[in-house]
């Protein structure tokens, strides 16, 4: 469910008309509904009670700060990747004690960072970052909470390129390993083992390969408890899929996969922790764009927009689909049209959908993308100097941009000429 419905024929975000936002801010532009957000976010938290558990919301999916700092007001926790994210949460006021820190590439200097700044957890991917966090810990008299992420193996029946749970992934260390990394871990000084982490991908559409999971977790769960290892924590990562399109996704839901957590790993007394990331800003996203041209090419049409691949990348970079829609809503029973919806980057991959079934559009007609909140703006670039869009946070019925376009000037100042030229 998402808060972006027609009135009187005008797509809204919540109580704003989608075409009061253009004219303010122009386009393209990203807009998010706070209430799409907010019940989202209280979807999971229902749906893990009453275990133990904390929600950490995955900042890459989308990483505005004043986003960050409406889900950390409800009481989420952050899940970062890096120094930056980190730095995203902290400037969004979420404590130290709520931030997960994941990735594989951890360096030292993050490592100094997060335990100076305060950290719940280092979810660790290998003995080498173990080993440098426990000298980095060492050097600051401190010790690092960790939980060690294990490589299922486990198949999530998802687009490659966010797959993260098999063995050839390079996510994790592999389970049939845990018991001598956590030995490892144990005898380590600055370490100290709270738990088991895993994540097996992103844009899950069954709850299957959770539970292989999950089930392969309690498992290792007690054979580390065996031998001598207080398990307390279980990191069971994100993933939870949305629906992209209107007609035959049907992802799980957070109820569905709440029963899911509780009955496979419900009996082990151990606080859980998700992080889920596209299915609370996902649906809660707009991008919205402008028709510049619809040209007649040979046997297709195409439809010129404003928006192209720098602001939105996942149709160039994964094939994902995107239900593109006309702002002011078509009579019913109007003609469609067969539409290639592309953007005006010098790329042939330039392209949103082709063939793409929509009511008659016209030159200066405003479209908006649906389910564009988890993975648009994050990813977004200014390949061929194409400043980056705005990104508007709607409440009832008002809205504040919390993220400007920067000026042609602004970025032409970042670069500098050397003397010598």
């Amino acid at each position: 469910m998402d808060h972006f419905l027609y009135r009187n024929g005008v797509l809204h975000a919540e109580d704003v008309a989608i075409p009061d936002i253009a004219a303010a801010v122009g386009t393209p532009f990203y807009a998010y509904s706070a209430a799409t957000l907010t019940r989202h976010y209280h979807l999971f938290t229902e749906a893990l009670s009453p275990l133990p558990h904390m929600v950490c919301f995955a900042i890459k999916s989308l990483s505005n700060v004043a986003v960050l700092k409406l889900l950390g007001d409800l009481g989420a926790g952050m899940d970062v990747v890096s120094g930056g994210e980190y730095r995203r949460a902290r400037a969004a006021g979420v404590p130290g004690e709520r931030i997960v820190f994941s990735g594989v590439g951890k360096t030292r200097e993050e490592m100094r960072l997060a335990l100076t700044g305060g950290i719940r957890q280092f979810n660790v991917e290998s003995e080498p970052e173990m080993r440098a966090l426990s000298e980095v810990a060492v050097s600051l008299g401190v010790v690092a909470p960790i939980t060690v992420r294990v490589n299922p193996d486990v198949d999530a029946r998802t687009h490659e390129k966010i797959a993260t749970g098999k063995k050839e992934n390079k996510f994790g260390i592999p389970i049939a390993r845990a018991s001598e990394v956590y030995a490892e871990a144990a005898r380590l000084p600055g370490i100290e083992v709270i738990g088991i982490d895993v994540h097996i991908g992103s844009q899950l559409t069954e709850l299957e390969p959770f539970e292989q999971a999950y089930l392969k977790v309690a498992d290792l769960t007690r054979r580390l408890r065996s031998e001598g290892h207080d398990i307390r924590r279980l990191d069971l990562g994100g993933g939870l899929g949305i629906p992209y399109t209107r007609s035959n996704e049907a992802p799980p839901l957070p109820t569905d996969y709440g029963a899911l957590i509780k009955r496979t790993v419900g009996d082990l007394g151990c606080e859980v922790e998700i992080e889920p990331g596209r299915l609370i800003s996902g649906n809660a996203g707009l991008l919205v764009a402008g028709v510049i041209y619809v040209k007649n090419g040979e046997g297709r049409d195409f439809l010129i927009l404003d928006a192209a691949m720098n602001d939105l990348v996942r149709p160039s970079m994964y094939g994902a689909h995107h239900d593109i829609v006309p702002v002011v809503e078509a009579p019913a029973a109007s003609p469609t049209h067969a539409y290639d919806v592309v953007g005006p980057v010098c790329e042939t991959g330039d392209t949103f959908a082709k063939a793409r079934e929509m009511p008659l559009v016209a030159e200066g007609d405003l479209v908006a993308f649906r389910s564009a909140g988890a993975y648009g703006a994050v990813m977004a670039s200014e390949y061929n100097t194409r400043p980056l869009v705005p990104e508007v946070l709607v409440k009832g019925d008002h809205f504040a941009v919390i993220r400007e376009r920067p000026s042609f000037d602004e970025i032409l100042n970042r670069d500098t000429i050397p003397a010598w030229l």
